[in-house]
């Protein structure tokens, strides 16, 4: 489904170059349920971004179903992430004046040719697979942290995207929640859904099938990581910061 080619990823300002990501080669297979991880800055929500064409590389080739992502228009890309892509954000992203009903509709009135009959039938299926059909009158601000996660959820789901795409879907979540939400990211994968998260929390982060390590903007291998990690730990914090501002 996902084929990363040398990805890479600059951000110029008037005197520092930095390379988010530095030739980044990875795949994702339809059905899989990946997530990636490493320590802060390391390049994971970059490469989310641009997996979720919320960005675009500097460099290297994004495919996705076949097609070469980087060489479409803004306008193509807007339209392949409606129709592809699910996100789950850490902090929700839920609008406070609709309802849960309409929060979760939003994806699809942007769709041409969808009647609001099949709207609100895809709604009222896509609450229901998290739990939350009861509460679709309710407003964000009525309902509790793990609550809004799975309203979050059931927007990226109403959309039948190809991917779901998480990003530390658990970390604004007490660990009675976090847990919620991750065995509800687990069933929806055994029920067929492929998805890509980003977590900081290891013990999520064995919830997937498989993992990619990530450091300084690069795939490793984990045992690397764990190397690479250690030997920062060990340097002075003024190598540490000299070291990133390098990469």
């Amino acid at each position: 489904m996902i084929r990363l080619t040398n990805l890479k990823k600059i951000y110029y300002t008037d005197e520092v170059e930095t390379h988010a990501l530095a030739g980044v080669n990875a795949e994702i297979a339809r059905g899989e349920f990946v997530s990636i991880i490493g320590p802060s800055g390391c390049g994971k929500s970059t490469l989310l971004s641009i997996l979720g064409l919320l960005d675009t590389p500097t460099e290297g080739r994004y495919m996705l179903n076949g097609t070469a992502i980087e060489d479409l228009s803004a306008a193509m890309r807007a339209k392949i992430r409606n129709r592809e892509i699910g996100f789950i954000f850490q902090g929700f992203n839920l609008i406070g004046d609709l309802t849960v009903f309409d929060n979760v509709e939003l994806p699809l009135t942007y769709r041409d040719g969808m009647s609001r009959a099949e709207r609100k039938e895809r709604v009222q299926a896509s609450l229901e697979r998290v739990g939350m059909s009861h509460r679709m009158k309710h407003y964000p601000a009525q309902l509790s942290g793990g609550q809004q996660q799975r309203v979050a959820v059931a927007r990226a789901l109403v959309g039948q995207p190809s991917i779901l795409l998480a990003d530390e879907p658990t970390g604004n979540l007490d660990s009675r929640n976090g847990d919620a939400v991750m065995k509800l990211l687990e069933q929806l994968h055994a029920d067929g859904a492929t998805i890509c998260m980003v977590t900081h929390d290891q013990r999520f982060a064995v919830c997937a099938k498989r993992r990619i390590a990530m450091f300084d903007g690069q795939v490793v291998d984990e045992q690397a990581l764990e190397e690479l990690r250690a030997n920062e730990l060990r340097q002075p914090l003024s190598e540490q910061a000299a070291a990133r501002s390098a990469v």
